[in-house]
């Protein structure tokens, strides 16, 4: 929790630091691009029983971008990540981000975030390593406006390190400039405490839990005076329980510690032939504010297989964050590129 709030605090206060080389792990007409596999995806009921097949085509026309900041998934020996793009960079963009380029165009920038080995040993951070990791996105963003953008409507999606930054981005390089505001058609940032001002809701936000939230979670509360961790049911925007199609794709996530975890989580689903399954109706959620935490409240339904927290019960269902309910958030963005186009 701690280690949290301080990577949290720091991104939020150090200043912009000069130009930096953009590498890219997904830009349109690249090689071998993650964030574009095929989305042919078997269908199963939640107890695992297949359905059919859905053949998902890229619509002809993409009317918007998808920006997209990865999490904490460098297992590289050492507190920051370099800019190179490996095969575990490849599985998260494939899992968390590939899904929503059936409407938009995905750019996905590399960066020299904080690892999983400088998050459980916080010590070994430095103010410089935060600043870089940020710096790296405001290029790769201020390179994509330039050279890419062209008028388009923006989503900004993120997840836990990758949400954190682009709440800076948003503060810092969005919301004082009118154009790049008039661009944004959403912002989905999960698992990265999104505070708004009690009573507020400006974007697509929330960590997921199928417990009690503990005292010392990681994620469903703040301190800070007048504010609250945001959740949006991205099934039930008006409030209420709805049920989650959870979506997957069926290769397994890199070798990795992440990698592992993820597997592992996912060892009871099947794993079919086409690149995705998809699973109905396989959970329901709601938003709860029971114990002061704001969070996504999920419970799987009819036999569907019950997800463990990992790595412990203080971060809840983090690693499923972006896939539970990726059924939903993706028809959901794809409103929203309709109605902001």
């Amino acid at each position: 929790m701690l280690l949290l709030a301080t990577v949290v605090a720091a991104m939020l206060v150090a200043p912009a630091a000069a130009d930096a080389k953009v590498v890219w792990l997904c830009k349109p007409g690249q090689r071998a691009n993650p964030c574009e596999p095929r989305l042919t995806t078997t269908t199963y009921t939640p107890a695992g029983k297949r359905l059919g097949v859905d053949h998902v085509r890229r619509a002809a026309r993409r009317r918007a971008d998808c920006f997209y900041v990865y999490p904490t998934v460098s297992d590289q020996q050492q507190p920051q990540a370099t800019q190179v793009v490996d095969d575990v960079l490849r599985s998260i963009a494939l899992y968390q981000t590939a899904r929503y380029s059936r409407d938009c165009r995905v750019f996905a920038p590399v960066y020299r975030q904080i690892t999983i080995q400088g998050l459980f040993n916080p010590g070994t951070i430095t103010n410089e390593m935060l600043e870089q990791g940020y710096t790296d996105v405001v290029e790769a963003w201020r390179a994509y406006l330039k050279r890419f953008n062209h008028g388009r409507g923006v989503v900004l999606i993120g997840h836990s390190q990758g949400a954190i930054v682009l709440r800076r981005l948003i503060r810092e390089e969005i919301d004082p400039k009118a154009s790049e505001r008039r661009r944004l058609v959403s912002a989905v940032l999960l698992g990265g405490n999104v505070r708004v001002r009690a009573g507020a809701d400006c974007v697509i936000a929330y960590s997921t839990f199928n417990a009690p939230v503990p005292e010392n979670a990681l994620f469903g509360r703040t301190t800070e005076p007048g504010q609250q961790i945001l959740c949006t049911n991205p099934a039930a925007l008006g409030g209420g329980s709805a049920k989650l199609t959870p979506i997957y794709p069926s290769a397994p996530f890199a070798p990795s510690v992440i990698g592992e975890a993820a597997n592992g989580a996912l060892a009871g689903l099947p794993r079919p032939s086409t690149p995705w399954a998809a699973f109905p109706g396989a959970f329901s959620g709601r938003c709860s504010k029971a114990d002061g935490a704001s969070v996504l409240q999920v419970k799987p339904l009819g036999s569907a297989v019950a997800l463990a927290p990992v790595p412990d019960v203080t971060w809840g269902l983090h690693l499923s964050d972006a896939n539970i309910a990726l059924g939903q958030l993706a028809n959901l963005v794809r409103r929203q590129i309709r109605a902001h186009d």
